[in-house]
């Protein structure tokens, strides 16, 4: 199963008062990749296909190393435990100069209708593209 993967570099703004990369940078980090990897699809997590809108539910993130100012990251994304209205969004980062890892982790993010309110049905469409794309 393949895996979606971009690359970011470690800016000066991304850095917390330790000298390495913030916590809360890490998860902007996965979003960006995420959203990449969505363009990929040709869709947004405003509409992944039949009006369905994203929110996320849930994120955890597992610190494996430190990362730099200057570094330049791979951060690979992956779907899976694609469900009823929800799937998880897998992560993995790494600095590309020695392949230390920096991070692992995931993104649960359910179906939405923001003028309701509701949860919404991960349609078929999205399901396609994903498995198109991670069976290549």
């Amino acid at each position: 199963m393949q895996s979606f993967q971009t690359k970011l570099t470690v800016r000066v703004g991304d850095m917390n008062y330790g000298g390495h990369l913030a916590n809360d940078k890490t998860l902007l980090y996965f979003h960006e990749a995420r959203i990449r990897y969505f363009r990929e699809l040709g869709i947004t997590e405003g509409n992944i296909g039949d009006d369905v809108a994203l929110t996320q539910t849930e994120a955890y993130i597992n610190y494996t190393g430190e990362a730099f100012c200057g570094d330049e990251l791979l951060i690979k994304v992956q779907i899976d435990n694609i469900t009823r209205a929800r799937f998880k969004v897998n992560y993995e980062i790494t600095r590309i100069g020695d392949e230390k890892s920096i991070a692992t982790g995931y993104t649960v993010l359910a179906g939405f209708d923001y003028s309701s309110k509701k949860l919404k049905r991960i349609p078929q469409s999205f399901r396609d593209k994903v498995t198109k794309f991670q069976d290549v």
